[in-house]
């Protein structure tokens, strides 16, 4: 009787109940977070925020302006016109003077001394005409260059302060693969961005980006205008400065690359007191030791850097070193791969002693020898001759260049660096090519290149022996 006279309110009476035990049930059953886990995710937050806040004041914005020059004008199809040229002849010609307009680009520095010493990156000042840099509380300054590395790409400027804020430098040999790590700078303009990741792998070489590589490599976003900006650690030390990306996209893919600290401090230390890189210098052509070559040279491991060739009256020619000879560990520190060796001798102040363990004929030895100071870049050499020769650079062998190029342990000759547009010989010879003779005269530096060259009239045909891409050939310059 009830139901039949009430049926709307005994259903929405229902619907009320159930919907209040839904209700009731979701509720009982949201999980809750454990009071140790939110703890715990809010002091590292708050660490990280702490590290942020210490680190950001020592990184600044550095702006560049630099002038380009480029030729052509927006008459150039009024002046190529022939219908135009008819009329108006050569004198309204082509101009060839080049024009210059400015361009701007941005990076980032860390302050890395109270008095207003900064490093950044080589590219985010090269060939500026004017540096700007910007501190954190948005004051502005003029950036003086006090040295350059391109091979390391590592740079140092300066600007007129004091009392600066700035970043402790740590070791980077203590970091580990997986360590938390931090990138602070200005991607993309965007004034003191931070970001967050890990140390993905240390040692990093092959890269292509500068001569002597060991990057850091992190996941943490580093996007263009991070160059220059450091990568600290956990307790918000300098570990690296931030350089490159890998990107097929030109941004943020997970992979980028920083100069390990103690390869940076000590590129700033020899910059800031010397005004140039004093690096030590071994004279040793060397290789990597394959599966094969372990077998042939009678090691257990394939580890350890193979001599290809030792340079004569050079630091390991010295203390006894040999061809074949496979250096295991230098200064107590293994060694697997060539660039490691290359970097650590670099860094070795010329004048120490140090200790090498190699691999001779399937015996270890232990010899001590003392470091020499790399020579400056041998100078290119361009030859204002008025023969076929005209406008073509050369520069001696380096070990670097025999290395690089896999060339013959034998071979001599000097190596063609650059061929002016003019030049007689810029349809025959390359960038790269080794002169080994003149007129079948034997060539085995500048000095017998330029005695050579200079008795040879304007009119003569030159012979000259090349090796080029692991083949030697003939060929001929010059002649009407």
């Amino acid at each position: 009787m009830y139901c039949k006279k009430y049926p709307l309110l005994i259903i929405l009476s229902f619907v009320l109940s159930a919907s209040f035990y839904i209700h009731h049930t979701a509720l009982a059953q949201t999980p809750k977070i454990p009071k140790e886990s939110v703890d715990f995710l809010t002091k590292t937050g708050q660490a990280m925020a702490e590290i942020a806040e210490a680190v950001k004041p020592a990184i600044v914005n550095v702006s560049t302006t630099k002038t380009e020059k480029f030729s052509g004008t927006s008459m150039d199809p009024f002046f190529d016109d022939p219908f135009f040229r008819k009329f108006f002849g050569d004198k309204f010609k082509h101009p060839e003077t080049p024009r210059e307009r400015k361009s701007m680009s941005l990076g980032s520095g860390v302050i890395v001394s109270p008095d207003g010493y900064i490093m950044t990156n080589t590219h985010v000042i090269k060939d500026a005409d004017k540096i700007k840099v910007t501190l954190s509380d948005k004051r502005e300054f003029v950036g003086k260059v006090v040295g350059n590395d391109p091979k390391t790409e590592i740079s140092v400027i300066k600007i007129d302060a004091k009392e600066l804020s700035t970043i402790p430098i740590g070791d980077s040999e203590k970091l580990k693969v997986g360590e938390l790590v931090l990138a602070v700078g200005n991607p993309f303009g965007l004034n003191q961005t931070i970001t967050m990741g890990i140390a993905s792998a240390v040692g990093r070489a092959n890269v292509g980006i500068a001569d002597y590589e060991d990057f850091i490599q992190t996941d943490a976003a580093i996007n263009p205008g991070n160059s220059g900006g450091a990568l600290v650690n956990a307790r918000g030390e300098l570990i690296g400065i931030n350089t490159a990306i890998f990107s097929t996209t030109g941004g943020y893919q997970g992979i980028g690359f920083a100069i390990p600290s103690n390869m940076a401090k000590a590129v700033m230390k020899s910059l800031i007191e010397k005004g140039k890189v004093i690096r030590g210098w071994f004279g040793v052509s060397i290789q990597e030791v394959t599966p094969e070559l372990a077998q042939q040279f009678q090691l257990k491991k394939d580890s350890g850097t193979l001599v290809a060739d030792v340079v004569e009256g050079s630091p390991a020619e010295k203390a006894g070193l040999k061809r074949g000879d496979v250096i295991t560990e230098f200064d107590g520190h293994e060694v697997n791969e060539p660039y490691q060796l290359r970097n650590m001798i670099a860094n070795t102040t010329p004048g120490e002693t140090k200790e090498l363990k190699i691999v001779r004929d399937g015996e270890a030895k232990t010899l001590k020898v003392t470091i020499g100071e790399l020579p400056m870049e041998p100078e290119k050499i361009p030859t204002a001759y008025g023969n076929a020769l005209k406008g073509v650079s050369i520069q001696n062998l380096t070990p670097d260049i025999y290395s690089k190029l896999n060339l013959p342990e034998k071979m001599r000759g000097v190596i063609v660096t650059d061929i002016e547009s003019t030049s007689p010989a810029e349809t025959t010879l390359m960038p790269g090519d080794i002169i080994i003779e003149i007129n079948r005269k034997a060539i085995a530096n500048t000095d017998d290149y330029r005695n050579i060259v200079s008795q040879i009239k304007p009119d003569k045909v030159i012979t000259l022996l090349i090796f080029r891409k692991g083949s030697t050939l003939y060929v001929t310059i010059g002649g009407e």
